[in-house]
């Protein structure tokens, strides 16, 4: 008797690449910063930029609920553990870590022990696309955006237009959290890390946390690149691509924050008590999206990509007149040496499971992974 997290479909095209569903299996731990961490935390997010002991503590936790959920796997016989998921919980003044997933049996499997990130559709494209799963990895980094470099940004606000200070921390954390995800793949033996999702959480006061999950695998076309690729496409896209002789080669994450500045503030207030375009507003927006737009494809023609493909751009208000647009995107290559298991994807591994249980009574705090 099992109980497992996999849906039907998930069930289905695993058996296709000889995997039968094991139980669902679990790790937590349960941490608290302490008065001197806490205090330490506390001036660090006056100063701004990352706050080291809080990433310490989370990083920490976050993997020792990982270790604990391998250790249950392998004590229920099982070869592999699919659909991993990261979780942050506040218990009082503690923090709860919590890492769930499907562990999984391979009828013939001889290969080590892996965690994978991935939906079952998910993992079996990307098994059929060449990718073997090695582990499941974590990127992240805990900031706050600071009194003094916000005052300095408040100040530079008046002018309108980019607010570079803004700007250049973002980016920061933002890439900092993709240089840690690709550094603990490496650790693994992985020449990437697939299926990427990108987070970002509330931890506090003033405090966020950047995260990113993903699978690190390893792809016999790749070698051993310096860094390894990075992609947040789906497995079907990535097959798709694979069929076409593409291949991933880097995350794209690009950010701008922009004010309206005192001036334009004023000349929207005014001009939005009557109907008709406000001119100022719609050509900052328009100047923080392209800005953003114009990072990524900066940073994929110096690594020499064909195209990035999957991009989606993000803006949110900050408040005092200030908005942050993010570009999200995956550089792409023609790459030799790749090809399919299979000539055509299999209807069940194109299919999205549906949720048939929805509680809108609490915030769960997470994301659609589809």
């Amino acid at each position: 008797m099992i109980v497992s997290g996999l849906s039907g479909n998930e069930i289905f095209v695993l058996a296709e690449k000889g995997w039968a569903p094991g139980g669902i299996v679990v790790g937590n731990s349960v941490q608290s910063l302490g008065f001197v961490g806490g205090l330490s935390s506390g001036l660090k997010t006056l100063a701004g930029g990352e706050i080291a002991n809080l990433t310490q503590l989370i990083t920490e936790g976050r993997h020792a609920a990982i270790d604990r959920l391998e250790k249950e796997a392998h004590a229920h016989g099982a070869h592999g553990v699919t659909g991993v998921t990261s979780e942050l919980k506040t218990l009082g003044g503690m923090r709860e870590f919590i890492a769930l997933g499907s562990s999984v049996k391979g009828l013939d499997y001889r290969g080590p022990f892996f965690t994978t990130a991935c939906t079952g559709q998910d993992l079996y494209c990307q098994l059929d696309a060449g990718y073997e799963p090695r582990h499941f990895v974590i990127g992240n980094v805990a900031y706050a955006l600071g009194v003094s470099r916000g005052l300095f940004g408040f100040l530079r606000g008046f002018a309108g237009g980019e607010v570079k200070e803004f700007s250049q921390m973002y980016n920061h954390t933002r890439h900092l959290a993709l240089e840690r995800l690709e550094a603990e793949a490496r650790e693994r033996g992985a020449n990437a890390v697939v299926d990427i999702h990108t987070q970002i959480l509330s931890i506090g006061a003033g405090a966020r946390e950047m995260l990113m999950v993903g699978t690190a695998s390893h792809h016999p076309a790749f070698g051993t690149p310096a860094r390894p690729v990075t992609s947040e496409l789906t497995g079907e896209e990535l097959w798709n691509l694979t069929k076409m002789g593409y291949a991933p080669l880097r995350l794209m994450l690009g950010t701008s924050v922009y004010s309206l500045g005192l001036t334009g503030g004023i000349g929207a207030l005014f001009k939005g008590l009557s109907r008709g375009e406000v001119s100022s507003v719609t050509q900052l927006i328009y100047k923080a999206r392209e800005n953003c737009l114009a990072h990524i494809e900066t940073e994929a023609n110096e690594i020499g990509a064909d195209a990035v493909i999957g991009t989606k751009v993000f803006i949110y208000e900050m408040g005092g007149g200030f908005v942050e647009v993010l570009a999200i995107g995956t550089a792409i290559k023609k790459t030799s040496g790749l090809a399919t298991h299979s000539p055509a994807l299999i209807p069940q591994a194109i299919i999205r499971d549906r949720s048939t249980f929805l509680d809108q009574t609490h915030d769960t705090g997470k994301l659609d992974r589809h």
